[in-house]
């Protein structure tokens, strides 16, 4: 029996399942079975690919003969291969749905075109050469209040600000994980992006996660210029806790603190750990008015089995009732929780009606000014 082919088959075939079909209960099978597709789920292509390769190396090797054993180790691939085109073929359509977010919303522009080759065969979400990273700048005394600054090498001004927060649910998460393709995007087109660590259970509670997010969003205010930022031109972004965190501080700011606009991927929007409607400080957005909130991107994929994507739903119906700005709410198709670890199809098309949803509330590059001589930065990755 070939087992090298063997043990290839049976993990991708369980990986794609996973990613196919992730289970909500139980709850530890159903972050199993996120770990397992979680890459997958983004990638199926390139996994394709690799199962592709596979099979003709145990073809040309002769581990595969004419046997039984050898005939069903075939047929599991086929049926892998099957839903790995199933996956791809979903993931593709993450665009047309963020398309019709915008319409239900109405801003009556699509999104850019981008080549679905280029996005399929660049997903590692690394730091083009134009766009420098400086790490790890105090916030707080904490040794969790850090934050990143990512800018342009060459240094325009005028740029809008974009403060991010990590996920992690309060307990763990890294400003070095999630969001990296959104931050280097804007980053490229001369916004200058925060990316900020904050304390985490069980040494710091609700209150202190509510502090470090106004402490950092206030650094950022007070560091713009220095960085070529517009301070008065802020966006505030967050996965998953970090989107629980900008939904509240969204809705809680004052006039002079409210972001321009809130970005929420597969955010929680119930209330904190062990607090109930009796709680003095509300934990969930749904207990907050938001009739000023600002314009609203939320974005949630329809199979995340962390993360409710009816409470992103209903999130979504509760602004476009009270608020008369924009909410422009992506459903994509597939989707599960963390979908921008990668720079993806689905990640592409939440960037791409980002950027809509910015010109449509006149929040861009418009006003960017260049000092040096870069009118094109060079795309090349760097880690």
């Amino acid at each position: 029996m070939p087992n090298d082919y063997l043990v290839h088959v049976l993990v991708l075939g369980l990986a794609t399942t996973a990613a196919l079909t992730p289970p909500a209960r139980p709850r530890p099978l159903a972050r199993a079975a996120f770990l397992a597709g979680m890459v997958v789920n983004e990638v199926p292509h390139l996994v394709l690919t690799l199962l592709a390769l596979s099979t003709v190396a145990a073809v040309w090797s002769g581990d595969l003969r004419r046997d039984v054993w050898s005939g069903v180790l075939l047929a599991g691939a086929t049926a892998t291969g099957v839903m790995l085109i199933a996956l791809t073929r979903r993931a593709t359509r993450s665009r047309s749905a963020a398309g019709a977010a915008l319409r239900a919303a109405g801003i009556d522009r699509a999104p850019a075109r981008r080549s679905v080759w280029r996005t399929a065969l660049t997903p590692l979400p690394f730091r083009p050469r134009s766009v420098q990273r400086l790490r790890n700048l105090r916030y707080g005394d904490h040794r969790r209040q850090r934050l990143d600054v990512l800018r342009r090498r060459d240094r325009p001004t005028g740029g809008p600000l974009l403060v991010y927060f990590h996920g992690g649910g309060y307990f763990s998460g890294s400003k070095n994980w999630e969001g990296r393709g959104l931050l280097h995007h804007l980053a490229e087109r001369g916004w200058v992006c925060v990316s900020a660590t904050y304390r985490l259970r069980p040494g710091a509670g609700f209150e202190e996660h509510l502090a470090d997010a106004a402490a950092a969003m206030a650094w950022a205010r007070t560091h713009a210029a220095e960085h070529g930022a517009d301070a008065t031109t802020v966006v505030m972004a967050g996965s998953s806790a970090g989107a629980h965190l900008t939904s509240l501080y969204a809705l809680r700011a004052t006039p002079d603190e409210r972001p321009a606009a809130a970005v929420c991927l597969y955010g929680y929007y119930g209330r904190y750990y062990g607090r109930s409607a009796e709680e003095t400080v509300a934990s969930t957005p749904f207990a907050l008015p938001a009739s000023d909130a600002p314009a609203f991107l939320i974005a949630h994929g329809t199979l995340d089995n962390y993360t409710s994507a009816a409470a992103a739903r209903a999130l979504a119906d509760k602004l476009r009732a009270e608020s008369s700005q924009p909410v422009v709410h992506v459903e994509l198709p597939g989707g599960q929780h963390a979908f921008d670890l990668v720079r993806s199809w689905r990640l592409t098309a939440v960037i791409d009606a980002l950027d809509v949803l910015l010109a449509d509330i006149d929040v861009g590059a418009g006003n960017i000014r260049t000092a040096g001589a870069v009118d094109h930065p060079d795309r090349r990755p760097t880690r």
